[in-house]
């Protein structure tokens, strides 16, 4: 019977079966070993080395390699997107034997230097570049402001030469010296030279102070201008003449990036003048450059900068195609060679946790694999040794008291459903799993609350298109919030289906009544007599009034369409949702315990089965399934009595049921038997199972005392047998060794039996806490299962504005702009608050009821998750990350 009612022919029922083996492995094929049990993926290596810290471990040094392996490509990587070069995506058991792994190290260090010498190289013809490309920019704006400061002296007709300083900027001074045909003369000569101040126009006392203007150019960022022009006027106090000129973006030698930039050029005399005008461009980030004052001079430096720019230029190209080569070379092999070594490093972690012997010949490890998987292990590790042709691997199982990892075999419709469960907690090794009944009551639950044709036909076509592209998605690297949707792609399908059969149950199609079964059961009636010539909606002004017809029976599938628009429908929709939520969640909670029984008789806790099980079911059922009783025989009958009152007085005054209570004869009696079967399932469930607890803690703490004295006596015998003195002092001597063997051993006891006191204080409060939440939990949790009723009723009545509110409103206007506009509304409306807010809200309180009121009746969920050593499992993650 026991094994009738635990469903063990069902695959996700209870977790595998596991077995913990020890494998003892030869040091020469150790690698190829850990390698063919990556494949297969099936064992979950334990640490038998974790006194040891990462660098005392035997194959540290492979491990280090393999991460500087790792760094490279990583590095190659970051160049190969830097470079936009495609990396075509290879499969590594195409080309396994193409390389191994010291010859990838070796290729890898070639290749990292010769890619770190070429960017080295880039990076300062680059730069060098760049400043050929700002001196260019400078010399052609700086010789525009030399020819326009020309054209406009020649304009002027001026007799002194230069260029002259204005002084409207803080000018250095009025005309300078020189005459009309020699304006490309110095801007400052001498006494006596062409284009210098004359003897006349200088008085000779000012002669010793007069010196050359000097000038610095170059380029700054353009937003850098306005406070770099307002600092050099302050710390010149005015004595300077700037220009600058707007040349657009250019790529800045320091950072490499295009800055918009301007060409500057400022003219001050003085020494005192040029050292602080060179710390403010420091300050500012300006590029200073020469600027030759001679117009020759200018076209001579400007074609010179222009053949070193194009040198540099086709220098640079032949370096980036050098680069490029290089690049697409290890771009080939990249996927390849980082599959390589990501298994490499994952064989060799595995390898640490195995621990050597003595000879350091042997490893032994010790790991976790399913029963059923153990021939397929045995066949790898045969297969290792036939192709190495050395001895092979040993495999042999361990007895160990260790609790196994929890491993579910699942597929990828009930890996989503089995997600749900374990986000509570991982099952307990070989407890129930819920996941079996929750592939159905999850989406139905969700259904009770979001019920709707319309809007569940919405949610089935985008479960089907999930399904449709499966294959597509699959291959595609999807976002954090598309890849939940994916991931739950069965489960939304199903919520879909469930959510189509509880419309056709609440009879609504975006909150629209329909008549798919037929025609309504009410008709009207008029003087007794059935009428169906007249409206329903006409009844009552004909003098009849609505009620159904008895000789047709009730509506066939679903709530009957004529409640639609009543003034009755709220109180009607209300009154049925809110006692089918609780037949609901009175069935939900009791299957939770039903569930408990099969977990008790599997782990053969009879104990459990009666202080617990069977108390909880009376518990339960005497109060809820009693008003579950009552609701059931209500609808059958007919009857009108207020169940609220029949439940309030059951506990105010029982054994009496006034006339507004009754229903059934002997009601009185019943409701004193099961009030009194409640509360005495209460102590039911709080004292015997610690009391039973305690005395088995006691006959085992008795026993082991007893088997620690009768150690003792044996050791003090044969000290007695062993003495070489007399035997008076052996006697006295195993007398006293006796007496305090005997003491030692009544102390020994007494602390096991005081450990034994404070574990069963410590489970008999375990106990009555468990008791207080179950007793008060009943109640909650059956209050909690009335949100079904709660969410329908929100989801029935925002459907309902948005149809009467927003479509029909439009639709009544009769203007074709505001039927377009209210459609659009509506849509949105029903797109964003009901299928998104709306299922996001049901799902969360699916997910409660499952957790909270189903789950905790039986489910423990301390159990942690089978993780085997898996090269697959490994590739998963790395390309979900």
């Amino acid at each position: 019977m026991a094994r009738l009612l635990d469903l063990g022919n069902i695959d996700l029922w209870r977790s595998e079966e596991m077995q913990l083996v020890q494998l003892m492995i030869p040091a020469d094929n150790a690698h190829d070993t850990v390698e063919a049990l990556g494949e297969i993926g099936l064992l979950q290596f334990k640490d038998l080395n974790v006194d040891k810290s990462a660098f005392q471990r035997t194959y540290a040094n492979q491990v280090r390699r393999c991460d500087e392996m790792a760094r490279k490509l990583r590095f190659f990587k970051e160049q190969i997107e830097k470079a936009h070069i495609p990396v075509p995506s290879r499969s590594l058991l195409d080309n396994r034997a193409s390389v191994t792994l010291d010859e990838l190290e070796s290729l890898l260090e070639a290749a990292e230097r010769e890619a770190v010498e070429m960017n080295a190289n880039h990076d300062r013809l680059q730069r060098a570049h760049s400043e050929l490309s700002e001196l260019s920019l400078l010399l052609d704006c700086a010789g525009k402001f030399f020819d326009s400061a020309r054209r406009a002296a020649v304009g002027a007709g001026t007799v002194a030469g230069g260029l002259g300083a204005v002084g409207s900027a803080g000018g250095v001074g009025s005309g300078l010296g020189g005459s009309a045909a020699d304006v490309s003369s110095p801007l400052l000569g001498g006494g006596s030279g062409g284009g210098g101040l004359s003897a006349m126009e200088a008085p000779t006392q000012y002669e010793p102070k007069i010196g050359r203007l000097g000038s610095i150019a170059g380029l700054i960022a353009r937003e850098r201008l306005p406070g770099f022009e307002r600092l050099l006027f302050r710390a010149t106090r005015g004595n300077n003449y700037f220009r600058s000129m707007s040349v657009g973006k250019v790529m800045d030698p320091a950072t490499g990036e295009s800055v918009e930039k301007a060409v500057f050029v400022v003219f001050f005399a003085g020494e005192r003048a040029r050292t602080k005008i060179g710390k403010i461009c420091e300050a500012f980030g300006a590029n200073r450059y020469p600027l030759p004052e001679e117009p020759n001079r200018q076209r001579a430096m400007a074609a010179e900068v222009g053949g070193r720019l194009t040198e540099m230029k086709t220098t640079l190209e032949i370096g980036d195609l050098q680069r490029t080569r290089l690049l697409q070379k290890v771009a080939a092999d990249l996927d390849v060679w980082t599959s390589l070594v990501r298994r490499e490093k994952a064989v060799y972690h595995t390898l640490n946790k195995c621990s050597v012997d003595v000879t350091r010949k042997v490893l032994v490890a010790e790991a976790w694999v399913p029963s059923s998987a153990r021939p397929r292990v045995q066949e790898a590790l045969r297969a290792v040794a036939s192709s190495a042709a050395q001895v092979g691997s040993i495999l042999q199982p361990l007895v160990s008291h260790e609790n196994p990892p929890t491993y579910f075999k699942t597929n990828k419709f009930t890996n989503s459903f089995q997600a749900i469960v374990e986000a509570y907690g991982v099952a307990r090794y070989r407890e129930v799993n819920p996941a079996v009944f929750t592939i159905v009551t999850f989406p139905f639950l969700f259904a009770v609350m979001f019920g709707d044709l319309g809007h569940g036909a919405l949610m089935t076509v985008f479960g089907v298109w999930l399904l449709i592209n499966e294959s597509k998605f699959a291959k595609q690297q999807l976002d954090d919030m598309f890849g939940m949707l994916y991931g739950g792609r069965y489960v939304i399908f199903l919520m879909g289906l469930f959510s189509l059969y509880m419309g056709l149950i609440y009879n609504e199609f975006f909150s629209m009544p329909m008549s798919l079964f037929g025609d309504s059961a009410f008709t009207c009636f008029v003087n007794g007599v059935k009428d169906s010539s007249i409206d329903r909606r006409d009844c009552s002004h004909a003098g009849g009034e609505v009620r159904m017809d008895r000789t047709r029976g009730p509506y066939w599938f679903g709530v009957d369409p004529i409640w639609h628009g009543t003034k009755t429908e709220l109180p009607f929709l209300n009154s049925m949702k809110m006692k089918m939520s609780i037949l609901l969640g009175v069935a939900h909670m009791n299957l939770g315990i039903i569930m408990s029984l099969l977990n008790n008789n599997y782990f053969r806790d009879r104990l459990s089965t009666i202080c617990e099980f069977v108390p909880q079911m009376i518990f339960l059922n005497s109060l809820f399934g009693y008003l579950s009783a009552l609701i059931v025989g209500k609808w059958l009958t007919g009857a009108v009595t207020d169940l609220y009152h029949v439940m309030i007085y059951m506990f105010l005054q029982p054994g009496n049921v006034d006339e507004a209570g009754f229903l059934f004869t002997g009601q009185a009696g019943l409701q004193v038997f099961l009030l009194l079967v409640a509360f005495a399932a209460v102590p039911w469930m709080l004292l015997p199972k610690p009391l039973v607890l305690k005395k088995r803690a006691e006959a085992a703490a008795r026993v082991r005392g007893e088997y620690h004295r009768l150690n003792e006596d044996t050791e003090t015998g044969r000290q007695h047998a062993g003495s070489t003195d007399t035997a008076t002092h052996g006697g006295a001597a195993g007398g006293g060794g006796h007496g305090g063997g005997g003491g030692h051993g009544g102390h020994g006891e007494q602390f096991e039996f005081g450990e034994v006191i404070v574990h069963q204080m410590i489970h008999t409060i375990e106990f009555m806490i468990h008791t207080i939440e179950f007793v008060l939990g009943a109640v909650s949790n059956t209050a909690s299962y009335l949100r079904l009723w709660a969410l329908s009723l929100a989801h029935s009545q925002l459907s309902a504005v948005f149809y009467d509110r927003v479509l029909m409103a439009a639709v009544e206007s009769g203007s074709p702009a505001a039927m377009v506009v209210g459609f659009f509304v509506f849509a949105c409306a029903t797109l964003g608050v009901l299928m998104v807010m709306e299922s996001l809200s049901a799902f969360l309180h699916a997910l409660r009821l499952h957790w909270v009121e189903f789950q905790n009746k039986f489910y423990r969920g301390d159990g942690y998750s089978f993780a085997p050593f898996s090269f697959h499992a490994n590739q998963d993650e790395h390309a979900a990350s």
